[in-house]
This record gives structure tokens, C-alpha cells and sequence, in this order.
């Protein structure tokens, strides 16, 4: 039975793949979150089923006891814009930092290791038709992806067995998961929801050797008007805290880009299952009808829809 160990757990992603590989049921699974009452909640279905770690992905002797022992580990934690982007350590501690703690674990003590790292399309800031082979220049205050770029650099330099996802936005729960909904209202953004991000990450173990030591822009092939997700989000659970400091806070946009190759990892291995249908769907089944912020934000949203 392979061990898996998942960083960031109680995430949207992070989650799912939980979910994912106690259904495929050939997995020793260790999960790994901050403790604290969101992530206690979110994980408590899994508690008698998997390995459960409280801790920080920061802490190098943490990671080392946890690394030592896995065949695949998946690394998801870290801090989402626009906080990642607005902040100019806290990206470089959390996603470089548990990055580099997790690379110098596999590279030190389990080489055999293999690492799935979850990047990001927002490295190619908004650039059409773009690749994992088109160049990417960054501005020195783009701290988000400054720490994402140097994680890729610091994964591919130092091991041996490791596959690179670069997502976009994640499409989770408008209530409980937190996205980036910063971005130009006017732009068509490429997304994938967060239970086909989770897919890609546990089918791709089964096609480690074959996508080893590669890149890939992970996406659900189509893509979405922003102005209707903020339409949906505002429809559904009205004015929150979360949108009002994405929407009115927030120094800098989040980056949508187009990539032109968003089918090589799906020809592999076949993970797209979910669409944009079903995804409404289940906001409007899951919304928990807060009629006051709703009520509040209808002239807003009569305002986007013309």
C-alpha cells in the first residue's frame, strides 16, 4: 500500500483528494493542516481513516519525520491572492518556505519520493496563448508569484521524481473556500473546479513515471466571464467580508492567462469528470440563504448584468 502524505488538507483541493484516495482504497494517506476550528471541522469525517497531523508546513523537523517515510507526497498549502500577493513575506514563508522544507526532505532522506506541486497559470500574468514553455518575466513586487516560480525552480534543480500542476482559478464553495475574486471583471478567465484539480492530482499518481519530472497547465479546457462568477457569488450568498476584500481591497488584479496546450496532462490521464453545470448546481444545493446580504447586493448585481 503506497503512502501519500497531503499538505494544506483541509483545503478546497485538498479535501477532495482525501476523498479521492480513500476511494480508490490502496492508499496509506497523511494529512497535514494548521490546527485550527476550520480545519478541525473540515477533516473531522476523516479522523478514524487517515494519518492526521495538526502542524505547519514551515517547520523543517515536521516535514522531515513526515516525508521520510512516503512514496508520493502532495503539496498544496500556501496562501492565496490577494493576500499572497499583497504581502511581501508571507507568500516567500509559506509557499517557498514549506516548499523548500519538503524538497530538502525528499532530497536528503527519500529520493525515491515523488513530489506533486501545485503552481499556478497566474506566472504568465494574463498573456494569451501561452505555454509551459513560453518564458515568464515577473515584476519584483509580484510576490505571489515570485515565491511560485522559485518553488518550481528550487523542485526541478534538486529532485529527482516530482510533476508540476500549474492551476487556475479554482472554482470551491463560495461559503466555506476562499478564492481570488480580484480579477477584471471584462476578462474570459480559464478555471477548473476544485474537485477536477483534486482528480488530477490522484490519477496522476498512477502515471507518475510517464509524467515525471514535467509541467503541465491544469484546466478545465473551457472558460468562464468573470463578471458572471462575481454575478453567481453575489446571487448566491450576497455581500460577505471575503468579497469585499477581494473586491475593494485588493492593490493588484489576479492574473487570468489562456494556455494553448491545457489538454496535454488531460490526454494522459483523463481527469476531467466536472463542468461548469454541475458546479452551479451544487452552489445553489450547498448555499446556506443569507436573504439580508443577498437583498443588499441586487442592485449591484442589476448593475453587472447590463
Amino acid at each position: 500500500m503506497k503512502k501519500v502524505l497531503v499538505t494544506g488538507a483541509a483545503g478546497a483541493i485538498g479535501l477532495n483528494v482525501i476523498k479521492y484516495l480513500l476511494s480508490e482504497g490502496k492508499f496509506e494517506i497523511t494529512a497535514i493542516d494548521l490546527k485550527n476550528k476550520r480545519s478541525i471541522q473540515k477533516l473531522k469525517r476523516y479522523k478514524k481513516r487517515i494519518n492526521l497531523v495538526y502542524g505547519d508546513v514551515t517547520d523543517r523537523t515536521l516535514v522531515e519525520n513526515l516525508v521520510k517515510d512516503q512514496d508520493i507526497v502532495i503539496h498544496l498549502a500556501g496562501v492565496l491572492p490577494p493576500l499572497g500577493s499583497i504581502k511581501k513575506d508571507l507568500a516567500q514563508i509559506i509557499d517557498f518556505g514549506s516548499t523548500e522544507n519538503i524538497t530538502r526532505a525528499i532530497s536528503y532522506y527519500n529520493p525515491k519520493c515523488h513530489l506533486f506541486y501545485a503552481s499556478s497559470t497566474s506566472l504568465y500574468c494574463g498573456r494569451k496563448d501561452v505555454s509551459v514553455k513560453s518564458n515568464i518575466s515577473l515584476n519584483k513586487d509580484d510576490y505571489y508569484n515570485i515565491a511560485k516560480l522559485d518553488s518550481e525552480n528550487l523542485i526541478k534543480e534538486k529532485l529527482k521524481n516530482y510533476t508540476i500542476y500549474r492551476l487556475p482559478l479554482v472554482l470551491g464553495d463560495l461559503i466555506s473556500d476562499d478564492m481570488p475574486l480580484n480579477g477584471k471583471l471584462s476578462e474570459d478567465i480559464e478555471y477548473i473546479t476544485k474537485e477536477d484539480a483534486a482528480y488530477a492530482f490522484v490519477k496522476g499518481i498512477n502515471k507518475k513515471d510517464e509524467i515525471n519530472k514535467k509541467i503541465f497547465n491544469v484546466t478545465s479546457g473551457n472558460d468562464l466571464l468573470y463578471k458572471n462568477l462575481i454575478i453567481k457569488y453575489l446571487e448566491t450568498i450576497g455581500f460577505s467580508w471575503h468579497f469585499v476584500v477581494n473586491r475593494l481591497f485588493a492593490e493588484k488584479d489576479f492574473y487570468n492567462a489562456s494556455c494553448k496546450d491545457n489538454d496535454a496532462l488531460n490526454d494522459i490521464i483523463d481527469y476531467r469528470t466536472d463542468n461548469l453545470d454541475n458546479y452551479y448546481k451544487r452552489l445553489n444545493k450547498n448555499a446556506n440563504r443569507r436573504h439580508i446580504s443577498i437583498t443588499v447586493a441586487k442592485p449591484l448585481v442589476k448593475v453587472l448584468k447590463k
